[in-house]
């Protein structure tokens, strides 16, 4: 048998790249084309969009297998440092070369901030009166005639269930005396300003803005009616929400100045009634569909929350309000919620149900909500040119 040919040993050599020297054999540099591809992946959790299309990134440097990064965020305490850092990290181990990564943060200046302001109001087609919400964006109102029905409940749910179903999703919390929405997503990080553009918080990808926010240990809001119109249009004019599909409003109960402004801001709003079984709620949530009808906003349908006890299908409440409502009105009765102890559960923990347990009855029932709404057609009047399913 032939003996093995002996293997030769690489020495440096004017005919030998450095990279294959003893050594370094099975050493690769990493590319800088190849991070700045795959920070292309690293997304702002505010903005929704990549750091690299933003400018945040400020300095790459490159030294054997080690890569740091610096990126110049809009303000030196961001909350969600630690998702840059995770996504950094995810993006840049797995390239050949790559042994550790390093991430350094930066803050950008008023000019770069300027800058980023004007790229981001750039991609929305704004409305009439310089309402900065993309004309494409389909504004629903979830509204009731008095308090205590659910209505917040049901929107923060709805909001989640779009967010699910693949809907890029907003919520307004317009209830200004009453703001409970922050609280029942857990989102207690305040907006961020962007050279006067204010980036709403964000629970995942779902958006959120409320004057809870702006109050410090639970304050009280004492103001009249001019000073919610303008807290309502600053939020509609200032806030960027970006490419939104739906953005869900929370509205006050009842048929005040929140309900006018908001008619007169967004004409082209809609608007899903919440009410429950007994024929007290019913009779009040007529009003606010009368007044929603006056100021020429679209009526979508009723929503019954707290139908029954769930488990033992016990009407608590009466029976039957949210249909005679639908029926008095001529429009569809879009669902029924059953009265669950984990909606509350989950409202107080911050997380929704819909996603704490999406197998829950009420939770199938607010996606069947979700996905009927969803299902709606408009032409560009605003017109809805698709039935919408009427329930027994």
């Amino acid at each position: 048998m032939a003996e093995e040919a002996p293997v030769a040993e690489l020495r440096p050599g004017p005919g030998l790249p450095e990279r294959l020297t003893a050594g370094t054999l099975d050493r690769v540099t990493p590319s800088r084309d190849d991070i700045f591809r795959a920070l292309e992946r690293v997304i702002d959790p505010e903005l929704k969009k990549p750091v690299t299309e933003l400018d945040m990134v400020r300095d790459v440097r490159i030294e054997g297998g080690h890569v740091g990064v610096t990126i110049a965020l809009t303000v030196a305490g961001c909350p969600l440092r630690a998702s840059f850092q995770d996504q950094v990290d995810g993006v840049l181990r797995p390239l050949p070369g790559v042994e550790n990564v390093t991430l350094e943060f930066d803050v950008m200046s008023p000019d770069e901030k300027a800058a980023l302001s004007t790229k981001l109001r750039g991609g929305v087609a704004k409305r009439p009166n310089g309402i900065a919400v993309d004309r494409a964006t389909r504004v629903i109102a979830i509204a009731s005639g008095k308090g205590g029905v659910g209505k917040s409940s049901v929107t923060v749910n709805l909001g989640a269930a779009f967010d699910r179903l693949g809907y890029r999703t907003g919520i307004l919390d317009a209830d200004v005396y009453g703001h409970s929405i922050p609280h029942m997503l857990g989102i207690d990080q305040r907006p961020i300003v962007v050279d006067r553009m204010i980036v709403p918080p964000v629970k995942g990808d779902l958006k959120l803005m409320s004057i809870g926010f702006f109050l410090e240990d639970n304050a009280p809001v004492m103001w009249r009616g001019p000073m919610l119109h303008r807290a309502l249009e600053q939020f509609l004019s200032d806030v960027h929400w970006g490419e939104l599909d739906i953005l869900l409003v929370d509205m006050p109960p009842g048929t005040g100045d929140v309900a006018i402004s908001l008619s007169q801001l967004l004409p082209r709003a809609e608007v899903v009634l919440v009410t429950t079984p007994q024929p007290a709620a019913q009779e009040v949530a007529v009003r606010a569909a009368l007044m929603a009808r006056k100021t020429q906003m679209r009526l979508l349908g009723v929503v019954e929350n707290m139908s029954y006890l769930v488990g033992s299908g016990q009407e608590l409440f009466g029976a039957g309000g949210g249909e005679r409502l639908a029926e008095s009105l001529g429009i569809p009765l879009l669902g029924q919620i059953a009265l669950d102890p984990a909606l509350r559960e989950c409202a107080d923990a911050g997380e929704p149900l819909v996603t704490a347990d999406p197998d829950a009855e009420a939770s199938r029932q607010i996606y069947e909500i979700a996905e009927a709404i969803a299902a709606t057609k408009r032409e560009s009047t605003g017109r809805i040119v698709k039935a919408l399913p009427v329930l027994s």
